[in-house]
């Protein structure tokens, strides 16, 4: 916004209006825009020398500019040959880093006459966190009498402002970052209530409207544990406060007001230990935030301080912002929750529950991606066939949607059935093909088909893959082989092959592995590095490992924290 020179610029023509509809949004752009004594400019540091693309009224009745004159400069016009440059460098600096700053500099107006102008910059950002504007408030201090009072008020004013974005801004990061909604909950009363009160508590609603959900903060190391003891009631005694029922059932334009509390002002059933626990935290005033989400109040956060006086009008401001920003956000998840909770429904209801399997030891895991709420493609099936073999499969039809968890259960099917007739895994998997790209019932799919039959010594493995990553064999002695061979094109997809298969007999006690590709490959992780990975896990599980000892020892060791894709893996070994 300005530069370390003295030097004016010239006056290119201005931004867009849409770009002012981007940056002139929100309640507290209209908020400050109606308050018409505070000069302010709107700048963005993505265009070349920043340049101004907003000023208002008070900024010209300031310093004699008019917007179209202001409009494509950087403010730095403002500057004279006797502004001091260590504060315009201190100043550079701060917005360099991308901290809020505070600074006092001598401008001068349009006429030549200067004045002594106290700069408060703050920034805008969005969802990502990335400035995309910078506000800068400005203030004639030259008369010091007067001057000294509107600058604290005005620097308070601007404090206060940048206080309650980074509060609005640290609310939902905190709360879109937690999967679970208890968590999201509890966290919102973390975020704010050291910010703004002496303690307080966040209690939600279900859709019957009674309170499922309670969590008590205090900023008081000393009194934590009554904060805690406090959670641990049933949060149904509250419903006995008029002030919190009020709270819920309050208006879509109704704003929250700080209110005197004490301990007559309690609900007259409130027993002697919820009163001796709220004695220890602290009485004094209340302000109760209904947290509205789109159609209903799902909750109250309430903030408490030991002071009567311990809400000012800024914090009831914000404590408006923070009813509707805390509450969408907190439904959003809610909402986010229970559609991933129908789409986990809709894909187990499509995958075997495995039980015994012609004497087989099996394990098998669908490990849903944690970022989606989607459905899947992923599949794995094991069964016994006819002629006393064992079918084993795993797959992954390529998409994240219901159309993909669709094709799913009708490739598994028509796999199942081509393998029941007795097709050989080559065979099956050309038929399969064959179904997929005469009756499009899948964009693409990839796949590995084993036949395991028991022979003296051990097994014969029969496998062909479709685009899929290859089986892996641990044998007793440790040593993985891959099982190579019988590979194709995925399925859907022509391509040279189509039917081969290859076969190898392993020695008894030996383990088979078969997964998908969201095992292995990540964007940290190539397809080939993971399969290395994987292979060096499989080695270093014990012999004498069941088949469930070795798959939860594959996904400890292979799916990280933030997984990325749907997981299958299924693992066989004879028992």
């Amino acid at each position: 916004m300005t530069g370390s020179d003295g030097s004016r610029s010239g006056a290119p023509a201005g931004p867009p209006p849409a770009l002012l509809e981007d940056v002139l949004t929100g309640d507290l752009a209209r908020r400050v825009l109606v308050d018409q004594t505070l000069a302010m400019v709107v700048s963005d540091p993505s265009q070349p020398d920043e340049p101004v693309v907003w000023s208002n009224a008070a900024f010209t009745r300031l310093t004699g500019y008019a917007a179209h004159e202001v409009q494509g400069r950087n403010c730095r016009f403002l500057q004279t040959p006797r502004t001091d440059p260590a504060a315009v460098g201190r100043l550079r600096a701060a917005l360099d880093a991308g901290e809020d700053h505070v600074e006092l500099l001598l401008n001068a107006r349009k006429d030549g006459s200067e004045f002594w102008n106290q700069l408060v910059v703050t920034h805008v950002r969005d969802d990502a966190g990335r400035v995309t504007h910078r506000v800068g408030v400005q203030v004639d201090v030259t008369a010091r009498a007067a001057g000294e009072a509107a600058r604290d008020v005005e620097l308070s004013l601007a404090r206060r402002t940048g206080e309650r974005l980074a509060l609005l801004a640290e609310v939902t990061d905190e709360l879109t970052r937690h999967l679970e909604y208890e968590h999201a909950v509890d966290a919102l009363a973390e975020v704010v209530v050291p910010r703004m009160a002496t303690w307080g508590f966040v209690v939600v609603t279900n859709e019957r409207g009674r309170f499922e959900r309670l969590h008590v903060v205090s900023t008081d190391p000393g009194t934590a544990w009554a904060a805690k003891e406090l959670a641990h009631e049933s949060p149904e005694w509250l419903l006995q406060s008029p002030r919190l029922r009020a709270a819920l059932e309050s208006a879509p334009d109704a704003v929250a007001d700080a209110l005197p509390v004490d301990v007559d002002s309690l609900p007259s059933r409130t027993t002697p230990r919820q009163l001796e626990l709220l004695r220890t935290l602290r009485l004094g005033s209340a302000l109760l935030v209904p947290l509205r989400a789109r159609s209903r109040v799902i909750g109250v956060l309430c903030l408490v301080s030991d002071r009567p006086d311990g809400f000012d009008r800024e914090a009831v401001v914000t404590g408006a912002h923070l009813s509707s920003r805390a509450g969408v956000v907190l439904e959003n998840v809610r909402l986010y929750l229970a559609e991933r909770d129908a789409a986990l429904t809709l894909q187990h209801s499509l995958l075997p529950v495995l039980g015994d399997v012609a004497g087989l030891d099996v394990a098998a895991s669908y490990l849903p991606s944690g970022r989606r709420a989607e459905v899947g493609g992923d599949w794995f099936d094991a069964f016994a066939l006819p002629d006393g073999a064992v079918s084993l499969a795993v797959g992954d039809v390529v998409g994240h949607d219901l159309r993909a968890a669709a094709s799913m259960g009708q490739l598994r099917s028509l796999l199942r059935a081509a393998v029941w007739r007795g097709d050989a895994p080559g065979t099956a998997l050309a038929r399969l093909d064959e179904l997929v790209r005469g009756l499009e019932l899948a964009d693409l799919a990839t796949c590995v088909q084993v036949r395991w039959e028991r022979t003296d010594a051990g097994a014969r493995l029969t496998w062909a893959t479709a685009g899929h990553p290859p089986g892996l064999v641990r044998l007793p002695d440790g040593e993985v082989v891959e099982l190579t061979g019988g590979s194709t094109t995925p399925v859907g997809l022509a391509g040279p092959g189509r039917g081969s298969e290859a076969s190898a007999t392993f020695p008894r006690g030996a383990t088979l592995v078969l997964y998908s590709d969201g095992l292995v490959e990540r964007r940290d992780r190539t397809l080939r590095d993971g399969i290395a990975e994987l292979r060096d896990a499989l080695a270093a599980t014990p012999s004498g490992a069941s088949a469930e000892q070795v798959r939860d020892a594959l996904v400890a060791g292979l799916v990280g924290r933030h997984q990325e894709d749907d997981v299958c893996l299924l693992v066989v070994r004879d028992a």
